[in-house]
């Protein structure tokens, strides 16, 4: 038996304006990438759907985001957490103050649901948008050490 005691995970809130598409792969990523130190959970503030195009993208790389459903940010109204992320400026400037006593990190990351043109071309942006935001989620990760 080990005498190492049981390291208690971080709390991740990731907030968006629709957790339809950001918020969503960013809690996917986070989740698979470091779920053994943190637990993670998204909102928006104005919840939505999650788009079939993150859905897509995230099954690209094996992580299955299929299960998830957009949320509120209300539903956790009262919830302690260490870190609250924001990864569009909507989302920032309407963070509600509930969460005073979490860290707040912000990032902007481009919303690929406003890219127009043909399948792949939207496609093209939710991969770029996926990728960008699992370099910074590897970053948070090592500096929230």
């Amino acid at each position: 038996m080990s005498d190492k005691k049981p390291v208690d995970k971080k709390r991740v809130l990731i907030l968006c304006t629709g957790n339809s598409a950001r918020s969503q792969m960013a809690e996917g990523l986070l989740r698979h990438d470091a779920g053994e130190r943190f637990n993670v959970e998204s909102a928006g503030t104005k919840a939505s759907l999650v788009r079939p195009e993150a859905i897509a993208v995230m099954q690209e790389i094996g992580i299955d985001i299929s299960k998830h459903r957009s949320k509120n940010v209300d539903e956790f109204d009262g919830q302690p957490f260490d870190y609250v992320i924001t990864v569009c400026d909507n989302a920032r400037e309407t963070c509600p103050v509930f969460f005073h006593a979490a860290q707040k990190l912000h990032h902007s990351f481009e919303d690929p649901a406003t890219v127009t043109g043909s399948e792949e071309q939207r496609l093209a942006a939710f991969r770029r948008v996926r990728n960008q935001l699992r370099d910074y989620l590897r970053e948070f990760d090592n500096s929230a050490a």
